[in-house]
């Protein structure tokens, strides 16, 4: 593995290797709205703040007080809409995977995606498949930020804390790193909303707005 910072990159999905949200998760949570919430909206700015903090099912149970029979609804009008929408990987993330895999290392997600969904965007954006995948399928208490994910992957793979980098670029990806002392890099580069940019830049001690920072990180 020579020339290998870290054995195990493990990548949250949305806003980190794709760009996703804007294109598709935030477009399809407004079809829902408009659909059971009638005159209720949200920015995309504000959907990334409650993405990031509380989080999305929180915010949908707190805010909106949706019911069990309509968050059902609204995981219905996602699906569909996901299934017909492929994201697009940000620019340099293939070769920075690429590299990785070149040196000896390996891939894994963790995502609040679905894994049918996100082995389906690797492959249309001609991306190596990664060794790993957590999604959505998992039942809510083994989701981000469980660290049930990050146990897997060490106990599977052979993997101590220090072997893995997790990429991230919301505060559920950091919660769950930090409670296995896993190294967590903060991905600046699919938004910028100030709060949210102004607490990974205090809490992380690595913080990258390009794909390109993050390889120049790993590789030079």
């Amino acid at each position: 593995m020579s020339g290998l910072r870290y054995k195990c990159l493990v990548l949250d999905h949305d806003d980190t290797v794709m760009d996703s949200t804007r294109l598709i998760h935030h477009p399809a949570f407004l079809v829902y709205l408009n659909k059971a919430r009638p005159g209720t909206t949200i920015s995309l700015e504000e959907y990334f703040r409650v993405n990031f903090h509380p989080g999305f099912l929180e915010y949908c149970e707190q805010v909106l007080r949706l019911t069990p029979a309509e968050l059902e609804e609204e995981m219905a009008v996602w699906t569909g809409y996901v299934a017909t929408h492929v994201p697009r990987a940000f620019p340099g993330m293939k070769e920075l995977m690429a590299e990785q895999l070149r040196r000896g290392g390996s891939i894994a997600v963790i995502s609040h995606s679905l894994r049918e969904n996100i082995l389906r965007d690797y492959r249309a954006n001609g991306l190596p498949e990664p060794s790993m995948v957590f999604g959505w399928e998992l039942p809510r208490e083994q989701r981000k930020p469980n660290p049930y994910a990050l146990d897997q992957l060490m106990a599977c793979m052979d993997l101590g804390p220090e072997d893995m980098l997790v990429v991230d670029d919301l505060k559920p990806g950091y919660d769950m790193a930090k409670q296995r002392r896993v190294p967590f890099a903060a991905a600046g580069w699919a938004y910028d909303v100030p709060e949210i940019r102004a607490f990974l830049q205090q809490n992380c001690p690595l913080y990258f707005d390009t794909t390109e920072g993050l390889y120049r990180y790993l590789f030079e």
